[in-house]
């Protein structure tokens, strides 16, 4: 049975005044039945986690580099993330491979580097609105699964996939829930295929402007295990909603 996961990306926000967020969303879920997540800035993982130890929330970073350390001035390693008390990664996020212009070969490199480190590596897919439109949606998220995850160490302990419609991220637009359950129950088939029984285990989130009011009818999809959350994840008050929707889907 896969535990379901509420993810928070808290994307390029946040000061040490936000780490208060996470001290509210923790003594609002002491006991969650789901795992929760939060990613924020580099410069906030290690003073989240010291906030976060003992409680529910997990705490990830946002992006790593493939190589363990070297001259990659701004990058952060897997194994700094770890140093920083981080147990998760977000990789391939749909605005890492536009702005920065990360291929499917350089998130595999960066998912292999999380893994040798032991991070959960949460690996995001999507297509963009021009991709939907042209009916190219499966095809895309086929080459991406493909391209982006390594042949081994992949598994429901280590990693963690997000479909995240790059047209829908911030921008209120959500697909409808037949699309969702058909790239859903399509990368569980593609997973299944390539690596076996393990697949069943591996957790599908949806990302694309979930938010309370859409979160419950979201999460009864079918093979969709939680949420990676955007802006909704910045305030307690959001996230928990959105937690307290998938413990009841």
């Amino acid at each position: 049975m896969r535990r379901k996961l509420a993810a928070g990306n808290w994307k390029m926000n946040g000061t040490a005044a936000s780490l208060a967020e996470v001290e509210a969303l923790a003594k609002a879920h002491p006991t969650p039945a789901v795992d929760v997540l939060l990613c924020p800035p580099a410069t906030l993982i290690a003073r989240m986690a010291d906030r976060a130890e003992g409680s529910a929330v997990a705490v990830g970073g946002q992006d790593c580099h493939a190589n363990i350390s070297g001259a990659h001035t701004g990058d952060i390693s897997a194994e700094m993330l770890v140093d920083a008390g981080a147990t998760h990664v977000i990789l391939g996020h749909s605005e890492r491979r536009t702005d920065h212009a990360e291929t499917d070969a350089i998130v595999r490199a960066k998912t292999e580097a999380a893994l040798a480190r032991e991070l959960v590596a949460v690996v995001c897919v999507g297509e963009t609105e021009a991709q939907r439109d042209a009916g190219q949606t499966l095809a895309v998220i086929k080459a991406q699964l493909a391209g982006s995850l390594p042949d081994a160490g992949v598994d429901g302990a280590t990693t963690v996939i997000a479909y995240e419609p790059v047209w829908a991220i911030g921008t209120g637009r959500v697909p409808t829930l037949e699309q969702i359950a058909e790239v859903h129950d399509f990368i569980r088939a593609e997973l299944k295929d390539r690596f076996g029984p393990v697949a069943d285990g591996i957790r599908l989130l949806y990302g694309g402007s979930v938010k309370p009011s859409n979160a419950g009818d979201i999460f009864a999809t079918s093979n969709v295990d939680g949420a990676l959350v955007g802006g909704a994840s910045l305030k307690a008050s959001d996230f928990s909603a959105i937690i307290a929707a998938l413990e009841t889907a």
